[in-house]
C-alpha cells in the first residue's frame, strides 16, 4: 500500500483536493486498491481554506508517505518553519514529494528544491526564482519532474502531475482509464505550455475566432489568407484588415504559433521524426519547422525532442 498524503495549512486552495482525487479513482481500477489517502498537517486537526472550508488531518510525523503533495494557496505562503522543518525531516524516508502551484515556496523554503528544476503557476514564476536563487524556475510548463522533487503549475495542473505519478507507478493504461474516468479530455505533458496559442491571440469576433478553430483543425493544409476568408465570408483584404486590428498579429503569424503549438505538443506526446512533424502540421519541410521554433523558443525542435526522450525515460524508470 501506498500512503500518499496531501499536505495542508491555513489558507490552502482546496481545488488540490483534485490531485488525491486521481489517485482515489486509480484505486477504483485495480483489483485491490493500491493508494492510502490522508490530509496531512504540522500538528494534525482541522485546517481552514482559502475559501473558509476546514479539512481535518493527521499529523505529519505520525505515518511514513510513499509521496506527499504540498498543496499550493491563491496567493504566495507565509513562511512556515515548523511545517518546513517537518517537511525536512520526512524528506529522506519519502519517495517521491511535491509541491502544487505556490506550494513550491513552501518545499523550496525547507531547502528540498536546491538545484532542482521546477515550476509553478505563471503569475508567481518569476517570484520564485528571485526568492530562491538555487532553484532553476521553468515557469512555462504544466509540470516538472527532476529525480524525486515534482512540481505543478496552478489550479488543475494538479491533475496532470497526480496522473503522471499513476502513469509511472501503474502504466499508460490506468492512466488513461483515470482521465476518462473523471472526464479529462487527456494528461496535458509535462513539457506543455501552460499557455494556449488560442488565448493568447483573442480575437473580439466571432468571425475571427471561427476561422482560427478552422486553421487549428486544418494544419495541414497551405491555409491561405484567401482560404480562411472564404471560412467567414469576407474579402481577403477585409479579412486581413480584420484579422490584424483584433490580434495585433498578421493571420501567417497566428498561424505558425498554432502549429509550432501543435509541433511541440506531437513532440510532448513521443513523435520524434521532425520531418514527420513537420508535414502533419503544416509546416512542409524540417526547415521551416527549425526556423519556426527558433523564432519561438531560442531552440531548433531536436532540443525538444531530446528533452522529451528523457523525460519520458525518467517517467518510467522512476
Amino acid at each position: 500500500m501506498k500512503r500518499i498524503g496531501l499536505v495542508i495549512y491555513p489558507g490552502f486552495q482546496a481545488l488540490d483536493m483534485a490531485a488525491l482525487t486521481v489517485f482515489e479513482f486509480a484505486n477504483t481500477l485495480l483489483p485491490e486498491p493500491l493508494y492510502e489517502l490522508a490530509t496531512v498537517s504540522v500538528d494534525g486537526g482541522p485546517v481552514r481554506s482559502s475559501a473558509g472550508v476546514a479539512l481535518e488531518s493527521t499529523a505529519l510525523a505520525g505515518a511514513r508517505y510513499d509521496t506527499l503533495l504540498v498543496g499550493g494557496a491563491i496567493h504566495e505562503p507565509q513562511r512556515q518553519p515548523a511545517l518546513e522543518a517537518a517537511l525536512g525531516a520526512v524528506a529522506d524516508s519519502t519517495r517521491r514529494m511535491a509541491s502544487i502551484c505556490t506550494g513550491a515556496f513552501i518545499l523550496a523554503a525547507a531547502g528540498l528544491m536546491d538545484g532542482k528544476r521546477v515550476t509553478t503557476h505563471w503569475i508567481f514564476g518569476r517570484r520564485l526564482q528571485e526568492r530562491h536563487p538555487r532553484l532553476l524556475v521553468d515557469e512555462d510548463k504544466i509540470f516538472v519532474k527532476d529525480g524525486a522533487i515534482w512540481s505543478s503549475a496552478g489550479v488543475t495542473a494538479c491533475i496532470d502531475m497526480a496522473l503522471a505519478m499513476v502513469e509511472g507507478d501503474l502504466g499508460v493504461d490506468i492512466a488513461r482509464q483515470v482521465a476518462r474516468a473523471m472526464v479529462v479530455y487527456h494528461r496535458r505533458t509535462g513539457g506543455q505550455s501552460q499557455f494556449s496559442a488560442m488565448a493568447e491571440i483573442e480575437p473580439s469576433s466571432d468571425r475571427v475566432k471561427h476561422a482560427l478553430l478552422y486553421a487549428r483543425d486544418n494544419l495541414h493544409k497551405a491555409l491561405s489568407v484567401e482560404e480562411l476568408a472564404a471560412q467567414v465570408h469576407w474579402s481577403p483584404r477585409h479579412f486581413s484588415r480584420m484579422f490584424q486590428a483584433q490580434t495585433g498579429m498578421a493571420p501567417a503569424k497566428a498561424i505558425e504559433k498554432l502549429r509550432v503549438e501543435a509541433a511541440q505538443a506531437m513532440i510532448d506526446q513521443g513523435h520524434s521524426s521532425v520531418g514527420r512533424i513537420a508535414a502533419m502540421t503544416g509546416f512542409g519541410d524540417e526547415e521551416r519547422l527549425r526556423r519556426a521554433f527558433l523564432r519561438a523558443f531560442g531552440q531548433p525542435p531536436k532540443v525538444f525532442v531530446h528533452q522529451a526522450r528523457r523525460r519520458n525515460d525518467h517517467v518510467y524508470l522512476s
